[in-house]
């Protein structure tokens, strides 16, 4: 799992999200509304993507 490339999509906007919540987004690379990001697919990486899981998206 950890050579496996996965792209996260940003699908909402951080407006009314937690502090915490956007500086997870920023720290995944991502800073506008529909803007895709490819990162590995590390624990350290899937667990920011489940913390934020209701802003972002893993698109194919």
């Amino acid at each position: 799992m950890s050579d496996k490339k996965i792209k996260i999509k940003q699908v909402k906007s951080t407006i009314g999200a937690s502090e915490s919540q956007i500086k997870v987004v920023r720290a995944l690379g991502l800073k506008k509304k529909d803007q895709v990001v490819e990162h590995l697919a590390s624990a350290t990486i899937m667990g920011m993507v489940n913390k934020v899981s209701h802003l972002v998206q893993i698109v194919d």
